[in-house]
């Protein structure tokens, strides 16, 4: 019978979550909800020396905006608790130690100067210097040392870690669901530092040993793990548990160029590559949330970086991700990182918000240039213009003119006012003040009329007229925008251009 699914996200509180991380965060979600099981969150802090104030917060803050939150956590339905690391000190030492009695693990006094000095002399010879099987009882371990001596030393405060004692002339034919079958030589592999004696674990064995406790039964992260996956499998085989299935996600790829995707491609090109804005001495990094993306947008993109379902289909809500995900369809390739794609993303879903919402979301950015609007004309407005943004910060430079007159004129389009054109403007002012309903429809037709009858060309009209509301030859139908503004400020618009061009 297999094992009911319970899969975990593991970041380390070293600073903000990247969005390489939310990308294995958001994997590891849909594939609990696909098979009815639970996502948790483990914060590994370990590494004191690398802990960063407000990272952990961070973490849980990015998640829920995201709408992917864990369902166990700190705090929150603590099952196999605590779900800090640093909270579970205590129950690694009788791990280790039990290692070292089975013989998996053995005790190493070596100083940082005597394998710095392994390490030059490995150099000298052309030769890489690796603690294992070839030289680990030739160093200072309890593999040399007597039982007693070894005891002795411990009691005596003698700086030790616990190595791990890989196992000499093995093949491992090993399985992740996404690469397939692998295989590793163990003679080529090192002995990993698994315990301190400043009472800390390494992260492979706190990491092996929570996962077994806390029930894990698939273990989906990123291709970078892929190396530590010989030496994992075989602490669950020196334990004698049951190992979890692996599954090592794709890189996440630079938009140009080879490499990992990092925050300088996003300083550099001027896109995010945090989920929320960080705050640190070096400065402000931005973060998706404060760029105006939608959670939902960031969601889809991600999802779909490294996977698909096959069919061509692009939008997906995060309950269809939920139910279509496979892990089987995760590709073994890094997948690139599209910042254009990335605004497609926003763009769709901007255009699937009722226009009740953007106007909501338009009003504080008008609040803070003073501009006070009825809500019905605004949500008129963003109805008008929102087909040609992405985000809800591009709206002011869309629709501007709607609140205040032009101060100045598009040079190029500017071009299209002949001679004869301030005489039309004249003519059309004329026209305009006579009209009593002054909705965009009548005033279509009003205005066509009086062109039809006069034997005026549309370009002489309508490219000046837009010209003089505008400012420039862009926005939506031009009769709206009149409408929208009304008549008197339409035609003290066209007074200004006459005077003004």
């Amino acid at each position: 019978m297999s094992r009911p699914v319970r899969v975990r996200f593991a970041p380390s509180p070293t600073g903000p979550l990247h969005i390489g991380g939310v990308r294995t965060a958001l994997f590891n979600y849909l594939f609990a909800k696909k098979n009815n099981g639970v996502f948790y969150l483990r914060i590994e802090d370990t590494d004191q020396n690398r802990f960063v104030p407000g990272a952990e917060a961070y973490i849980f803050e990015a998640l829920e905006w995201l709408g992917i939150a864990p369902s166990e956590t700190v705090g929150k339905n603590e099952k196999f608790g605590p779900y800090r690391q640093s909270e579970r000190k205590h129950l690694y030492k009788q791990y280790a130690d039990q290692l070292v009695n089975s013989g998996w693990a053995y005790y190493a006094f070596d100083t940082a100067e005597a394998l710095d000095m392994h390490r030059k002399q490995h150099e000298e010879q052309g030769k890489t210097f690796i603690y294992n099987w070839h030289n680990r009882e030739k160093l200072d371990t309890s593999l040399v040392l007597s039982a007693v001596e070894t005891e002795k030393r411990i009691a005596d405060g003698d700086a030790y870690v616990i190595r791990f004692k890989t196992p000499v002339n093995e093949t491992l034919h090993l399985h992740d669901i996404i690469r397939g079958d692998l295989k590793f030589e163990t003679n080529l592999l090192d002995d990993k530092v698994l315990f301190k004696s400043d009472g800390m674990p390494t992260y492979h064995l706190a990491n092996i040993v929570d996962d077994h406790l806390m029930e894990t039964s698939h273990v989906i992260r990123g291709e970078e793990w892929l190396p530590s996956l010989p030496l994992h499998h075989l602490l669950y085989k020196a334990f004698g548990w049951e190992a979890p299935e692996f599954a090592h996600l794709p890189l996440i790829l630079k938009p140009i160029g080879n490499g990992k995707l990092s925050k300088r491609d996003g300083d550099k090109m001027g896109f995010p590559v945090f989920p929320l804005e960080w705050k640190s001495e070096e400065g402000i990094s931005s973060g998706y949330r404060e760029k105006g993306f939608f959670p939902e947008a960031v969601i889809n993109f991600l999802a779909l970086l490294g996977w698909n379902d096959g069919t061509e289909q692009e939008l997906f809500s995060l309950e269809e991700l939920a139910n279509k995900f496979d892990l089987n369809r995760v590709h073994k390739a890094g997948a690139k990182f599209d910042p254009e794609k990335n605004k497609w993303f926003n763009h769709q879903y901007l255009q699937k918000q009722s226009n009740e919402t953007l106007a909501k979301a338009f009003a504080p950015i008008l609040s803070e240039k003073g501009i006070t609007v009825e809500n019905d004309k605004l949500i008129t407005i963003v109805s008008l213009i929102k087909e040609r943004a992405n985000f809800v910060s591009e709206f002011w430079d869309l629709a501007d003119y709607f609140f205040v007159a032009p101060t100045a004129y598009d040079e190029k389009a500017a071009k299209n006012w002949k001679e004869e054109t301030p005489s039309l403007m004249q003519e059309l002012t004329s026209v305009l003040e006579n009209i009593s309903d002054f909705t965009s429809a009548h005033i279509e037709t009003v205005v066509k009329d009086w062109m039809t009858n006069n034997e005026i060309g549309m370009g002489k009209v309508m490219q000046p007229f837009r010209l003089s509301l505008v400012g420039a030859l862009k926005g939506p139908h031009l009769f709206d925008i009149a409408e929208l503004i009304g008549k008197e400020e339409t035609i003290t618009r066209l007074e200004k251009a006459i005077a003004t061009l």
